[in-house]
């Protein structure tokens, strides 16, 4: 089977969702491949050989030009410096400036940076937190590679999301280890406990920040106490973990081949090495499986 296309980052979804004694949400992660922004069903299976070829075209998912260089996760240059979801305001929330008058992109605002959006603990390679817009659950846990997650906070943008998020970030890690994610599963949390004591320890400070965004008059920028959430649990179609990891780059070998053992995150797991598909966005592949 031979596939060609442009390449965005897998879907991932959930299947066999279950709900234990403990009300504790566990399911399957599965993944489609997307080329030329059709969901594909996987053209390859665990287990399977398969090959990955980089024609050298890539293409800007934001104007369609053709560019030498990807830059943002598949923009070209022009679009990078223009468009609001290159902005630095996306990696690092906290640092919006749409109330300065300043945003590059007012409809991007409205429609991204002022929708409700969660800040969430997590497990992948260890304890972290993050945010991410309500709409993105689960997804934006499956592509982080989260085996846990436990949404503890609704807020009304991204901004104060971002807040929170740095405040957290003095107690909690906000990365995670890409490497030891893929090496194998992270010993499971108690992310309930871990919560309640977050709020307590930071409820004066989550008073101010509640108090500094309250004054907003155009949004709803409040923020909801998510009491009654239970943790999520999702399980990775990986056959077998890597002993060490070695990473594929495509700009470097054009080709790539390998058995293929897993995919977790955005990442195919194989024998040879791993390659974070996302990081491709924009490229032109052909996709091959014996």
């Amino acid at each position: 089977m031979e596939l060609q296309g442009i390449c965005h980052k897998m879907h991932a979804g959930l299947k066999d969702l279950s709900v234990t004694d403990q009300h504790i949400h566990r399911a399957n992660v599965e993944y489609k491949f997307i080329l030329d922004r059709s969901d594909i069903e996987l053209p390859f299976s665990i287990g399977q050989e398969i090959e990955l070829e980089a024609t050298g075209n890539i293409y800007c998912v934001s104007c369609g030009s053709k560019t030498q260089k990807s830059y943002s996760q598949g923009h070209c240059f022009k679009c990078f410096k223009t468009k609001a979801a290159c902005d630095m305001c996306i990696m690092k929330p906290e640092t919006c400036h749409y109330h300065l008058g300043t945003c590059r992109e007012d409809s991007f605002a409205h429609e991204v940076c002022f929708q409700p959006h969660i800040v969430y603990l997590a497990n992948s390679s260890a304890l972290k937190v993050g945010i991410t817009r309500l709409g993105q659950m689960p997804t934006r846990w499956l592509d982080q590679g989260a085996t846990q997650a436990l949404p503890i906070m609704k807020v009304g943008s991204r901004r104060l999301s971002g807040q929170l998020e740095i405040m957290f970030g003095t107690q909690v890690a906000d990365k995670t280890d890409w490497r030891k994610l893929l090496k194998g599963e992270a010993e499971p949390i108690d992310l309930i406990g871990i919560r309640e004591q977050l709020l307590e320890e930071f409820a004066p400070k989550i008073q101010t920040i509640r108090d500094e965004f309250s004054q907003s008059l155009e949004f709803n920028e409040g923020i909801e106490i998510l009491e009654d959430e239970k943790p999520r649990q999702f399980i990775y179609p990986v056959e077998q973990y890597p002993e060490k990891i070695k990473s594929h780059n495509l700009d470097k070998t054009p080709i790539i081949r390998g058995r293929l053992q897993g995919i977790k995150g955005q990442y195919l797991i194989m024998d040879t090495g791993v390659i974070n598909i996302r990081k491709y966005t924009g490229y032109e592949l052909k996709v091959r499986a014996e």
